[in-house]
């Protein structure tokens, strides 16, 4: 949860977040909480734990919805009961991916397939889902989130970051369609944000070192960076921000 910032016009927002129980998802599920808005959540492993550590945090739980990202009619399930439960969706983030490391050699045609229907395909229909409730609530904000993996040129997880380059044309399509209902459409682009998965699987001290080294900011991140910007992309102070690639990495990368 950011103790940064605070947006006043998020409080009793409805909010919909993918893979929101664990990682980058959990701390946004927290951050946006802190803010009075009302949290759905999905994701495929069990949260019940982190919910009630949520509600006694806040006083109020969020909705959690098990399901597989990538079985588009339960997604879309999960977004109605959503809405259902805490009103029309004004935000929906997109954080839910799976940057498994791979080599050209080892991908097969399933494989492909697979990557893209966690790290790309549901991008499509949960704007396609959340469009006629935010149109009817006068607008809404999608975040999605894009890395800047694909700027980089990082070898070692094909499917990935062609996904990640996908999201981000995909962003600005949308955010030319949805404009005309007042819907803002952004690409979130983190840098390497140091989660646990991140530290038990492939941070190493080299790897560490060479990429900070990297950065213009001499400290790594942490998920409430990437918290504090999305609340930014959710909040109206941002209400002229649409089909953008906003970057938090410490100074990897440049745009423009």
């Amino acid at each position: 949860m950011s103790e940064n910032v605070t947006f006043h016009d998020l409080k009793d927002q409805s909010v919909f977040i993918t893979g929101g129980g664990s990682g980058i998802g959990a701390a946004l599920t927290d951050g946006f909480l802190a803010q009075g808005c009302k949290v759905a959540f999905v994701q495929r492993s069990d949260a019940s734990a982190f919910v009630a550590e949520m509600e006694a945090k806040h006083g109020s739980a969020p909705l959690f919805i098990k399901c597989d990202i990538t079985d588009v009619s339960a997604l879309q399930g999960a977004m109605a009961q959503a809405a259902q439960a805490h009103g029309d969706i004004t935000v929906v983030v997109n954080n839910a991916a799976n940057d498994a490391r791979h080599n050209l050699a080892d991908i097969t045609s399933e494989s492909w397939d697979a990557g893209q229907a966690v790290n790309l395909k549901h991008h499509v229909f949960t704007a396609q889902a959340a469009h006629t409730g935010m149109k009817a609530a006068g607008g809404g904000s999608i975040i999605n989130f894009s890395s800047v993996s694909y700027m980089m040129g990082n070898a070692g997880y094909h499917g990935y970051v062609a996904a990640k380059a996908g999201i981000t044309g995909l962003t600005r399509g949308l955010a030319r369609e949805l404009g005309g209902d007042n819907i803002r459409v952004n690409a979130l682009m983190p840098g390497w944000v140091l989660t646990q998965k991140q530290k038990d699987k492939w941070a190493t001290p080299e790897g560490l070192a060479a990429h900070l080294e990297r950065q213009c900011l001499k400290e790594h991140l942490v998920e409430d960076d990437i918290v504090d910007a999305t609340l930014f992309l959710a909040s109206k102070a941002s209400r002229m921000m649409t089909g953008q690639a906003l970057v938090v990495d410490g100074g990897v990368v440049v745009t423009g």
